[in-house]
């Protein structure tokens, strides 16, 4: 599967989206996916935790953020981030693809900003397909990938998700029924 990127690459990468984040609020990125209070997100390949805390935000206390990453010092910084901030509602997972979540417990996947560099991008969206509630959402944005036609035909192609919106920054794919 695949490996994670180096310790200083993470830093580094890290220190770029500080600043991605002030001037882009990560938070009014997930507006457009309508995540609610009590909801159970999955943020796959979670990186520095940017997406994370914001969906933690939106869900209330009622609600619950599991932050997924290959990088273990990704997952460290966001139990940090969290531990700071005092936000009970994340919990970290460190894997390269397998979430160990249930079968259909999550209402929303974020797959940001990571499936250009996935190796076996297939398996990821079977997984994901998989801890999805039937209702449940996949919202995917990656920069790396320009294209609509692309973005659409790489998350749709196994006939797992059917796109439902698209918005300003998101694609919001449902679960396509078995």
């Amino acid at each position: 599967m695949d490996k994670p990127m180096s310790n200083f690459a993470f830093k580094f990468m890290s220190f770029g989206y500080k600043f991605r984040d002030l001037r882009l609020p990560r938070m009014n990125i997930l507006k457009e996916v309508g995540i609610k209070p009590g909801f159970s997100v999955l943020d796959y390949g979670c990186g520095p935790g940017g997406y994370t805390t914001a969906a933690a935000q939106l869900v209330t206390e009622s609600g619950k953020v599991y932050a997924l990453d290959i990088q273990p010092l990704a997952i460290k910084q966001v139990q940090n981030i969290a531990k700071k901030q005092k936000i009970a509602n994340v919990e970290t997972i460190l894997s390269d693809c397998a979430t160990g979540l249930p079968d259909e417990n999550i209402d929303v996947v974020l797959l940001y900003d990571i499936f250009h560099g996935l190796s076996q991008p297939d398996e990821v969206l079977t997984e994901l397909h998989r801890v999805l509630k039937p209702d449940g959402i996949l919202s995917f944005n990656d920069h790396h990938i320009k294209e609509e036609k692309e973005i659409i035909s790489k998350i749709t192609g196994k006939g797992l998700f059917t796109l439902s919106q698209k918005g300003e920054r998101v694609y919001n794919f449902s679960k396509a029924k078995s």
